[in-house]
C-alpha cells in the first residue's frame, strides 16, 4: 500500500513536470528518480493516482495548504499584509454535468464550470490560498473565509485586500470594515453616477501622475468623495478616476480614511499580478484541464497547483538573476536536466548533474548547502555534484 505522503508527492511530481492528466503518470513508470522523489521505487499506476485523488476532503486540503503556507511564509511571504483576490472558472468540456454556469472570458459566454477562488500575496505574488469547493451561493462569502483562514494561520487579519467588483457584496465589505481590514475594490458604474460626474466642475478634479514603469496612461485626474451604499454601515471613500485608458471614469472604493488616492490607484493596478499568476497556472500547470466534474477532486488539483507554483517561486528566488523568471523558463533551463542519482551508505543522496550551460547558476545557489534531512526517505540528506 502506498502511504499518503508518497501518494501526494506522486501527484505533486506530475504538477512540477506540467503533466496535463493523471493518466499521463504512466509516462514515468520506469523513472526511478521520480519514484525516489515520492519515497517509492517507481511512481504508482494511474488507477491508484486517480483513486487516491477522490479520497480527500476540503478540510484536508485546507490543512495541507495551511501547513505549507505556514512553513513557506518566512521564506517567500515575510510580513505579508496585502493580498489580491480573484475568481477563476475552470470550464468543463465533457458530457452533460450538474455544474453551474460561469462566464468564461476566453469563450465570451457562460458555460458549465467549476468556480475557483485564489488569494495571492500582493507584493511577492505568491499564491497562499485556493478553494474550488464552491457553489454560486457561497461565492460572496469566500473573502471572509480567507480572512478567517489567514487569522487562524498567523494570528492576525490581513491588512489590505484588493479585488474587483464581482467578488463580493456590499454587506461583506461592511463585515471587512468591522474587522478593521482595509480594502480597495471597483464600483460598478450606473447611469446616475456617470451623469453626476459629468456635471462636476473641472476645478474639483485633481491631477496626478502614476509612475508605474511601462504603463501607457500615466496622467490621470481623480475626484475623492464620501458615499453611502446600501447594506454598508457608514460611509465609504469613492475615488473617481479618468485617464486610465477607458472612456468612462473608474470608481475605486476603499475604507481607508487617509491613504492617498494616488497610492490607492497604484496599489490596485498591481493587482494585475494575480491575473498574470492565474495565466501562468493555466498555461504551465494546465489548471484548465479539469480533472473531474467533482468539485472536491478539483479542489485537490488546485491545491497541488498552488504548492507547485510556490516551489517554482522559491526556486526563482534562490537563483541569481532569475527572480522574475516564469515556471516555463525555470523548467526548461534547470528542471529538464539529466543526471545520475546515487544512494550512498551514509544516507546521502548524491545527485550528479550532466554538463549543461546553466549548471554554474545552480552551483552558485548551493541549494544543498543546508542539507536538511528528508523525512519520507528515512532522514537521507541530498548533495549535488556537477561535471
Amino acid at each position: 500500500m502506498v502511504p499518503a505522503d508518497a501518494a501526494l508527492l506522486s501527484l505533486l511530481a506530475l504538477k512540477l513536470l506540467r503533466k496535463e492528466r493523471l493518466s499521463h503518470i504512466d509516462d514515468h513508470n520506469v523513472d526511478e528518480g521520480l519514484g525516489l522523489f515520492a519515497g517509492l521505487n517507481v511512481l504508482p499506476k494511474k488507477s491508484f493516482a486517480t483513486d487516491y485523488s477522490y479520497r480527500t476532503q476540503r478540510r484536508q486540503q485546507e490543512k495541507l495548504l495551511g501547513s505549507w503556507v505556514k512553513k513557506l511564509s518566512p521564506i517567500l511571504l515575510p510580513e505579508a499584509k496585502a493580498f489580491s483576490l480573484d475568481f477563476h472558472p475552470i470550464p468543463y468540456r465533457g458530457e452533460e454535468a450538474l455544474l453551474e454556469n460561469h462566464y468564461i472570458p476566453c469563450r465570451g459566454q457562460a458555460c458549465p464550470s467549476v468556480q475557483t477562488f485564489f488569494a495571492q500575496a500582493h507584493e511577492k505574488q505568491v499564491f497562499c490560498y485556493a478553494n474550488a469547493n464552491l457553489t454560486r451561493d457561497e461565492q460572496t462569502k469566500e473573502v471572509i473565509r480567507f480572512v478567517d483562514y489567514w487569522k487562524d494561520l498567523t494570528g492576525q487579519n490581513p491588512e489590505w485586500l484588493y479585488f474587483d467588483s464581482k467578488l463580493t457584496k456590499y454587506s461583506e465589505l461592511s463585515e471587512l470594515n468591522s474587522r478593521q481590514v482595509y480594502f480597495v475594490t471597483i464600483r460598478r458604474r450606473g447611469p446616475a453616477i456617470l451623469k453626476r460626474l459629468e456635471q462636476t466642475a473641472a476645478n474639483e478634479w485633481t491631477s496626478a501622475t502614476i509612475d508605474i514603469p511601462k504603463r501607457r496612461n500615466k496622467r490621470i485626474s481623480y475626484l475623492d468623495e464620501s458615499v453611502r451604499l446600501d447594506d454598508y454601515e457608514g460611509a465609504l471613500r469613492q475615488i473617481a478616476v479618468t485617464g486610465l485608458g477607458r472612456e468612462q471614469p473608474t470608481l475605486f472604493l476603499t475604507n481607508h480614511p487617509e491613504a492617498s488616492p494616488r497610492d490607492v490607484i497604484m496599489n490596485y493596478a498591481r493587482r494585475n499580478g494575480i491575473e498574470d499568476g492565474l495565466g501562468t497556472n493555466v498555461n504551465f500547470f494546465h489548471m484548465d484541464n479539469l480533472s473531474s466534474e467533482v468539485r472536491l477532486n478539483v479542489d485537490l488539483d488546485v491545491t497541488l497547483t498552488v504548492i507547485a507554483n510556490s516551489c517554482y517561486r522559491w526556486l526563482a528566488s534562490t537563483l541569481k538573476g532569475f527572480g522574475h523568471a516564469k515556471p516555463k523558463q525555470l523548467s526548461r533551463k534547470f528542471i529538464e536536466t539529466s543526471g545520475m542519482v546515487e544512494l550512498l551508505p551514509n544516507r546521502t543522496l548524491r545527485v550528479a548533474f550532466d554538463r549543461r550551460c546553466h549548471n554554474p547558476i545552480l552551483r552558485e545557489a548551493a541549494l544543498d548547502k543546508e542539507r536538511y534531512p528528508i523525512p519520507w526517505l528515512n532522514g537521507a540528506r541530498i548533495e549535488f555534484t556537477y561535471q
